[in-house]
């Protein structure tokens, strides 16, 4: 049987990779601060990864495969210390935040990454993900796969961002919808199982590399369009200028009185990664629908109307279609 060590295990993604290890046959066990249980047939270490006896529970045994996704470079280098030696294959989960440049389109893995965080430094996240990548690397050497996801999204996201869209068009119904510009912006997503699904793949074949793991590149309209047809929304689709949303405090990308997904216009590489080696290592797709319909179902379980870490309330949206005029503005 399989050996699989998960450096967390009960979180967003590490839980589903975890559940997806056990599915696969595996003995996966979790090692986390608890709090959160473990998936169904995955033991549970609790330990803190900020105390140096962390990884005493597990480091007295061979591990086929250890996954890590933490941000914090300090925790990465002690796991590697600890159960580089044990570990037969280490799948670490970047990001494409490591990359240097956001307005460079088409970037693939050999790409400038920011300067990796030092200690002292103070925390960033895409240079702790370059310092977590340089322990990793330099602890396992061909040992070692290094993923970088872009936007993961799909049920269950904690960060409320992609779901907004889709749970936004069916909470409005037959009432307008405000939405940015989004002439020239660009949108890649990736499914939550699907990074989930090539963990378990590049660990399960003892890959070594790295890899962009990253959707297909498509375009903010498109992934509107399909996301308002998911959520059956027949009312006003009422367009608002940067400026205006500037000028109103609604802000990029995620967090309150956002409006997720848009971004500025000096970023046009941040959704436009390459994927080819991803492909080539066994990473598959599954339509955008499909993951709107499994986002909206968990949507709806929530609460279409509940109170979320991304987006505009439903009031706030209302006021601003309002001062915006949506009689007279831009509709589809």
């Amino acid at each position: 049987m399989t050996d699989v060590l998960i450096l967390g295990g009960t979180g967003w993604l590490s839980g589903r990779v975890a559940r997806a290890w056990t599915d696969a046959g595996a003995a996966v066990t979790c090692l986390a601060r608890g709090g959160r249980a473990a998936p169904d047939g995955a033991r549970l270490v609790v330990a803190d990864r900020d105390e140096p006896d962390a990884y005493a529970a597990v480091a007295d045994q061979d591990w086929d495969a250890v996954v890590d996704v933490s941000s914090n470079p300090a925790h990465v280098q002690a796991a590697v210390g600890a159960l580089a030696p044990r570990a037969a294959h280490w799948t670490y989960v970047s990001s494409v935040s490591a990359y240097a440049r956001a307005d460079a389109p088409g970037q693939d893995e050999t790409a400038e990454l920011l300067p990796p965080t030092a200690q002292g430094d103070e925390s960033d996240y895409g240079r702790d993900k370059v310092a977590a990548e340089n322990a990793v690397r330099a602890g396992l050497g061909d040992r070692a796969a290094v993923v970088r996801p872009g936007l993961i999204v799909g049920p269950g996201d904690p960060t409320d961002r992609f779901g907004y869209w889709v749970s936004r068009f069916a909470l409005a119904g037959p009432g307008p919808v405000l939405v940015p510009e989004t002439d020239g912006h660009h949108a890649q997503v990736v499914d939550v199982d699907d990074v989930a699904e090539f963990v378990i793949r590049v660990g399960a074949d003892r890959w070594s590399g790295t890899a962009n793991a990253v959707g297909g590149v498509g375009t903010l309209a498109g992934l509107l369009e399909v996301a308002r047809e998911v959520g059956g929304h027949s009312g006003a689709v009422v367009t608002a200028s940067d400026g205006f949303l500037i000028d109103h405090d609604v802000a990029y990308w995620a967090g309150p009185r956002s409006l997720p997904l848009w971004l500025p216009a000096d970023m046009p590489g941040f959704m436009r990664h390459r994927n080819e080696v991803f492909r080539f290592a066994g990473g598959s797709l599954r339509p955008l629908r499909d993951t709107l319909e499994r986002t909206l179902a968990d949507e709806r379980s929530r609460g279409l109307d509940r109170m979320r870490r991304a987006g505009l309330t439903r009031s706030d949206e209302l006021e601003l279609l309002s001062e915006l005029g949506a009689s007279s503005s831009t509709q589809r």
